[in-house]
């Protein structure tokens, strides 16, 4: 289960979608994964661990295995809007617009859980305001 409840046992967990051979990077516990303002290429499959998401100094989530962040920079190639930092040791799968794009022209589902993650997340927000 992830943090939000998803059910990321289904057989349409964001890292099912991706496949074994997607490379990963690792992260130790602490390590900022990316800050508000940098540039954004990519987007991230949690596949081990747990991140925290943060505004200046307040945590907005915490998300763990088969949860994505980071994906809004993708999507509109805006600066990254918040901080990731790791919450544990964590392995990320980066998701580049190339391999995005490859994924949904071959697996269609994987853009529709990606816009369910963005809506979620949006309808947390209008709540919070």
């Amino acid at each position: 289960m992830g943090v939000d409840g998803d059910m990321t046992d289904d057989a349409d967990s964001f890292s099912l979608l991706l496949g074994t051979d997607v490379p990963t990077r690792d992260y130790k516990a602490g390590e900022m994964i990316f800050r508000e303002g940098d540039p954004g290429t990519e987007f991230y499959v949690v596949q081990r661990g747990r991140v925290r998401v943060l505004a200046g100094n307040r945590l907005l989530e915490t998300l763990g295995e088969n949860e994505i962040f980071g994906e809004m920079a993708l999507i509109d190639a805006s600066p990254r809007s918040a901080t990731v930092a790791a919450d544990t040791d964590v392995t990320v799968a980066p998701i580049t617009e190339k391999q995005y794009l490859f994924l949904v022209r071959h697996t269609p589902y994987f853009a529709l859980k990606v816009m369910r993650v963005l809506a979620n997340r949006l309808r947390r927000q209008n709540k919070a305001v």
